[in-house]
C-alpha cells in the first residue's frame, strides 16, 4: 500500500491562493476531505491532486457522471433542438 503524504490547511491555502479561513470553512462544510490529527486538520496528497485537477478520483468521476446524466435528463428536449440547428 502506498504511503499517503499530508499537507496542512495553511499549506493548502497558500497553494490555492486563498485564506486559511476559506480552506478551514470548506473542510468544516465537507467540501474538502480532511483528517483531524490532534488539533490540526491535514489533507492527503490525493485530495490536493483532485483539487488541483491533476487526477480525478473515482468519487469525482461518479459526481461528474451524475451531473452529466442529470443535465441530459433535464435538458434533453433543448439538446435535441440544438442538435438540429
Amino acid at each position: 500500500m502506498a504511503e499517503e503524504n499530508y499537507i496542512t490547511i495553511p499549506q493548502l491555502a497558500k497553494l490555492l491562493g486563498v485564506s486559511r479561513v476559506t480552506v478551514y470553512n470548506r473542510v468544516k462544510a465537507g467540501k474538502i476531505p480532511a483528517k483531524k490529527i490532534g488539533h490540526d486538520y491535514v489533507i492527503t496528497d490525493q485530495t490536493v491532486a483532485d483539487i488541483l485537477g491533476k487526477k480525478v478520483s473515482n468519487q469525482s468521476k461518479e459526481r461528474i457522471d451524475d451531473a452529466v446524466h442529470r443535465t441530459v435528463r433535464e435538458f434533453a428536449q433543448t439538446l435535441k433542438l440544438l442538435s438540429t440547428e
